[in-house]
């Protein structure tokens, strides 16, 4: 399918074959789901912990003795009924990350990319270059064509100049093509390919 190519300034600059079989699939919430569920699952640091009996501090001894006091029986002052005590099935140091095979994720990126199109919200961009390498040259030229919520996706470099200039934006992020993932790509309202960032994807997805 054919689909218009601009500058940075808005002007017209031809257009591109977009390939059905990664533009132009039905949307499917239940794989975006399962895609986005990992990576989110994956990024979780999992450091949470509480102690344990054998990790609180304190005395091994029997807190009194068994019989004849008229209480219940007690084996240590660091059970989970003394205050101070142990947690039982607290959470443990561990990885939340889980598999999720390669074909999946493949198709969760290529519905996401169908999904923008669909939604008239994808954007083919001749090339994300800036001559000056300044914000605020860049923030004006953003805010003309009215991406206040963006992803900008290049080729396998990005240029520098674009980079440090949209560092500082607001609403607005950069990647890489072999950065192009689900999460980013549906978190920002705007997707912005540039034709190198188009020819890549589509040979990887293919």
């Amino acid at each position: 399918m054919k689909h218009d190519v601009i500058t940075l300034d808005n002007q017209p600059a031809g257009s591109i074959d977009l390939d059905e079989a990664v533009f132009g699939l039905a949307v499917r919430a239940d794989i975006l789901h399962r895609v986005v569920r990992w990576q989110l699952a994956k990024r979780q640091a999992g450091t949470h912990k509480t102690k344990g009996i054998s990790e609180i501090r304190g005395t091994t001894a029997k807190p009194f003795k068994q019989k004849g006091t008229g209480r219940a029986r007690q084996g240590s002052r660091r059970a989970t009924q003394w205050r101070g005590g142990a947690t039982v099935f607290g959470p443990v140091v561990r990885s939340h990350a889980h598999d999720l095979p390669k074909k999946v994720r493949a198709l969760g990126l290529k519905t996401a990319l169908s999904a923008k199109l669909a939604d008239n919200k994808l954007v083919v961009l001749d090339a994300a270059a800036s001559e000056t390498g300044k914000t605020k040259d860049l923030a004006a030229r953003l805010a003309a064509l009215g991406w206040n919520n963006a992803l900008v996706i290049d080729g396998p470099e990005l240029n520098e100049g674009f980079a440090r200039a949209a560092r500082n934006i607001v609403g607005v992020d950069v990647l890489p093509q072999q950065g192009a993932n689900v999460h980013d790509i549906l978190r920002r309202d705007t997707l912005v390919l540039t034709k190198d960032a188009v020819t890549h994807l589509q040979e990887r997805l293919k």
